[in-house]
């Protein structure tokens, strides 16, 4: 695969891990990633060409769409994010890419079944007939040839939180809570912040061993306050994420996203991430070089959580907020060869 660099207009090949080593045993980094929604889904997609040890982790505190009404409707986890994620690890062949459109399939319809997606009436199904979410999404994603392993963060839904000042534009000092991850993804006024209800969530065991087995594990990109810090919030979890020998790397945002970051630098994500979790330390921060107007500030920034800065064109050259897979994939696969290991590759 080539990659073509912007502003250079230059080609320099870039040959993935997994394809690289191919047939190595234990040649390959062991890759957690964090997150949720559309942001979790461009991580999956770029590491799943670097390495075929990968399992994502999925905030479970979506409230709406779909994933609203199945929740509500039967008191299951929320979906979506773990669909979303099982079509980003869905392989690059027809088989991948067929199965990838049919569970991202919605429903249009005058009845009930309108707006429903495939894939999360598929998950559903299987943990009714397993009663195991972890057993359930394994099968799953055997069934589409996923490249990586899927697993909630929590064992329970939950509910997101957001002390946000200003909600309400007549009252610009006042705050006030709001509830909902589709609502605080949303809110007007500026998030203070977040926390879940319950307030001491179960975390999935799984999902702690593999935060604690990695070589890698891989934050963002994603809304900040809805995908991305709620992580966090799982005591189980951050504690693995605290005391994993696995160095850690927060992929940030190319743009502020209307309402929930609205004005924030790219050093204000790291502050706020620090305010929720100040024992939790970085070993770097991704960054788009075009998207970061202030290098210095971010440095200190990420030098107070530990880590250093790496920029790096990750952007759509559509000139769109999107990550590019093949750009972000040449990133990630960079800062794991560059920044050493923490033994060989297992």
């Amino acid at each position: 695969m080539t990659v073509r660099m912007p502003r250079t207009g230059r080609v320099r090949k870039f040959v993935p891990v997994s394809r690289a080593r191919r047939g190595t045993r234990g040649a390959q980094p062991k890759v957690v990633a964090l997150g949720g929604g559309h942001g979790l889904s461009a991580s999956l997609t770029a590491l799943r060409r670097i390495t075929g040890d990968l399992t994502a982790v999925v905030t479970v505190a979506d409230d709406g769409g779909s994933s609203g009404r199945l929740r509500d409707e039967l008191g299951v986890l929320p979906p979506g994010d773990l669909r979303k994620a099982l079509a980003a690890l869905c392989g690059d062949d027809d088989w991948g890419q067929t199965w990838a459109r049919v569970i991202q399939h919605r429903f249009t319809s005058e009845g009930e079944l309108h707006e429903h997606a495939v894939g999360n009436l598929l998950i559903v199904a299987l943990w009714e007939q397993l009663g195991d979410h972890v057993s359930a999404l394994d099968l799953v994603g055997k069934l589409l040839g996923a490249h990586g392993r899927v697993l909630p963060m929590s064992a329970v839904p939950l509910e997101l939180q957001a002390l946000v000042r200003g909600h309400d534009a007549d009252r610009p000092d006042e705050l006030s809570t709001v509830r909902g991850q589709a609502t605080v993804a949303l809110t007007p006024g500026e998030v203070q912040s977040v926390h879940v209800v319950p307030e001491d969530p179960p975390a999935v065991p799984e999902a702690v061993a593999a935060v604690l087995d990695a070589d890698w594990v891989v934050l963002g990109p994603g809304s900040w306050f809805s995908s991305v810090i709620p992580h966090l919030l799982v005591p189980e979890l951050l504690e693995a994420l605290q005391e994993t020998k696995a160095r850690r790397v927060l992929s940030l945002n190319l743009a502020p996203q209307p309402g929930e970051t609205d004005g924030f630098s790219p050093q204000r994500h790291l502050e706020v991430l620090a305010r929720h979790a100040p024992k939790l330390a970085l070993d770097v921060v991704l960054a788009d070089e075009a998207a970061v107007p202030d290098r210095e500030s971010l440095t200190e920034a990420a030098q107070r959580l530990g880590g250093t800065v790496e920029l790096a064109p990750v952007a759509a050259l559509d000139g769109s907020p999107r990550h590019d897979p093949e750009l972000l994939a040449a990133a990630y696969d960079r800062i794991f060869r560059m920044h050493g290991r923490i033994g060989p590759w297992r």
